[in-house]
């Protein structure tokens, strides 16, 4: 009875602790992280816009009506856009080194032309301020919730430092230069310009706030090697920081690489097509029609950035087919001015994920 006992053990005691072993490895295994281009976001587009007022709306439609169409949305705080859980913001910012330059907008006194007081505008004298000015189109379409960059740079080291967790936050950039007939030319951004832009957001959050190229890099020779390598940091190692974009065509892009071919040192992250050393963002506004060229490159390691919606137009029909083909390609930014929908006009549309969220892992 001994001797069959001992067999009986000698028998059963491995089996139980192949299985304990198998349980223990299971349980401690992890899943790979999730990585900053794993994710799926909506986020809005011109986030800083106030509408235009009405009379001068008025006056544009009068002059060009697709224009004025196209014109006419605008947005809710940015911070409450952060708090509702948007993680893409689109910020416009004019050169302007010395102040005043964009100070007195010709829609003012449009407005008062047409027999009307318009509304208060820049009581503070922040357009006087030397430092980049935020806002769409000069003397057009010219009303912020932040008239200074740096004041919408605040608010975003507000909310982060108060929200430390927060999961990634990508920021579009346009660098206005763009003359536009009957209006004030702005000053063109050049080398020093950049450079100012980049000591601007550097100073105001801190390079622990940020996801910059040579992050993202590490130690691979060019940005575009350590993207097709996989080397985007994980979500986890993402979180409390902010991401910008320079979303520029080759001109300018151009001036901003300049010496810094793989973005070293740099803020910005560009938008250049593949094979460009800093390659690593694109740019595509259209899902439909670069539908398989967003998968491509998103396939392939890219961040893609595309838009739900534009001039308003989808809002005017409730034309979804725009979102469900940017869902569908896999890009990771999706750009909406309906993230809520608008008040302006009567429409129901609104750009959000099925589960009522803005932000989410892809499948």
């Amino acid at each position: 009875m001994k001797k069959y006992i001992v067999r009986i053990m000698r028998t059963f005691i491995p089996i139980v602790f192949s299985v304990c072993l198998l349980i223990f490895v299971s349980c401690n295994i992890q899943s790979p992280s999730p990585s900053l281009n794993d994710i799926q976001l909506i986020g809005s587009h011109n986030s800083y816009k106030i509408p235009i007022e009405e009379p001068l709306w008025e006056y544009i439609y009068a002059v060009d009506s697709a224009e004025a169409l196209s014109l006419q949305y605008g947005h809710i705080p940015i911070r409450e856009q952060l708090e509702l859980g948007l993680r893409n913001l689109e910020l416009d910012v004019f050169y302007d080194p010395e102040g005043g330059h964009l100070g007195h907008p010709k829609g003012l006194d449009i407005v008062r032309q047409m027999g009307k007081e318009p509304l208060p505008y820049d009581i503070e004298g922040k357009l006087d301020e030397p430092g980049f000015k935020l806002f769409h189109i000069q003397d057009i379409d010219f009303r912020s919730f932040h008239l200074l960059f740096k004041d919408c740079l605040n608010e975003l080291k507000n909310w982060s430092d108060a929200n430390p967790d927060h999961s990634p936050v990508f920021i579009l950039m346009n660098a206005k230069d763009q003359k536009v007939p009957q209006t004030i030319d702005p000053l063109p951004f050049s080398s020093l310009a950049f450079k100012q832009l980049d000591e601007e957001i550097l100073s105001s959050l801190g390079s622990e706030k940020l996801i910059t190229p040579d992050w993202v890099r590490g130690g691979f020779k060019t940005l575009e090697e350590a993207i097709l390598k996989r080397a985007w940091p994980s979500l986890e190692n993402s979180k409390g920081r902010f991401l910008f974009i320079l979303d520029e065509g080759k001109r300018k892009t151009d001036i901003y690489l300049e010496g810094n071919p793989s973005l070293e040192e740099r803020v910005f992250f560009v938008n250049v097509p593949e094979g460009n050393p800093a390659s690593a963002i694109h740019v595509v506004n259209d899902p439909i029609q670069s539908f398989d060229h967003i998968k491509k490159l998103v396939g392939k390691g890219y961040i893609v950035r595309t838009r739900a919606d534009a001039g308003t137009r989808e809002a005017r029909t409730n034309d979804y087919s725009r979102f469900k083909k940017a869902i569908e390609s896999g890009a990771q930014i999706i750009s909406t001015d309906y993230y809520i929908p608008g008040k302006l006009f009567e429409t129901s549309f609104k750009v959000v994920f099925d589960d009522g969220s803005y932000e989410r892992i892809k499948d």
